[in-house]
């Protein structure tokens, strides 16, 4: 093999080779930033493209789909001091390649970072429960927040979304015993409530027994004393009403007395006249 075809055969594999260096195929969905002597050249868009070879150099291959970021799970503290975990994941879009490649490191890293602080500050603000309650306001004021950053970036945030927030363990059962301790204290409030509801409806009920005997004393004493008017207008006036009210009552004490089981013999007086006018004897005198 002579000198003349070996370096004919280098010079075509040379171009070969140079030939393919400067043919570059894109694919849908990403963008390639070319580099000319290690400056700025311009930007590959999807499909054929031809650069020089040698010259220039494909830098930077970006992804110009919708990218998942996630964000990783961190701890926060709340205004309250109270430790809670949370972790979010964002979706971003580059809508600038060359901000994207030279306006930050690495901006998958910037994004995640400046959510983690933000997320961190906006909690920060917020009561334990306030936190808990309110995802989407954190969500929105988040977004909000790093949306600034992002477009000089190059990027477009499209969502972030709280993925979980959460009390750690040692909160849990804290906030477990406070729920415990408060439902504990309800339940002597209401204990205690009833108590003092049934004292007074039992006072009330005391009350209303004594206002009830007295009238009840009242409407009898009327009653004895109607009977003993009629009865002495019936009977004559001096001794006979007395007489005759003791004798009924006398008589009714007896039958009580003869219906009990208790009771054995039933002595009657021989004359009950003559009892009757001892009795109210005695209490003349």
């Amino acid at each position: 093999m002579s000198d003349g075809f070996i370096v004919v055969l280098a010079l075509l594999a040379f171009a070969v080779i140079t030939l393919l260096k400067g043919v570059r195929i894109v694919p849908q969905g990403m963008e390639w930033i070319v580099e000319r002597l290690g400056k700025y050249h311009g930007t590959l868009h999807p499909g054929l493209n031809i650069i020089i070879p040698y010259l220039d150099n494909v830098a930077y291959k970006l992804v110009t789909k919708d990218i998942i970021l996630d964000v990783q799970e961190q701890e926060v503290i709340t205004r309250d001091n109270a430790v809670i975990l949370t972790n979010a994941i964002a979706f971003i879009k580059v809508t600038d390649p060359i901000k994207a490649v030279y306006g930050v490191t690495d901006f998958h890293e910037a994004i995640r970072n400046m959510i983690m602080t933000t997320l961190r500050s906006i909690v920060g603000e917020m009561q334990l429960d306030e936190a808990l309650s309110n995802r989407d306001q954190i969500k929105a004021r988040l977004r909000v927040a790093i949306a600034d950053e992002a477009i000089d970036w190059g990027l477009t945030v499209k969502s972030v979304e709280i993925q979980d927030i959460k009390p750690t363990d040692s909160m849990q059962k804290a906030m477990e015993a406070q729920a415990s301790a408060e439902r504990e204290r309800k339940a002597m409030v209401t204990r205690a409530e009833g108590a003092k509801q049934s004292a007074i409806l039992q006072a009330e009920a005391r009350l209303e027994a004594a206002r009830r005997d007295a009238e009840a004393q009242v409407t009898l004493a009327d009653a004895s004393a109607e009977a003993i008017k009629r009865v002495a207008q019936s009977v004559g006036p001096g001794d006979l009403p007395a007489m005759y009210l003791l004798g009924e009552k006398y008589i009714t004490a007896m039958g009580r007395l003869a219906e009990s089981q208790n009771a054995k013999t039933v002595v009657l007086p021989a004359d009950i006249q003559d009892t009757l006018r001892g009795l109210i004897g005695r209490v003349k005198a």
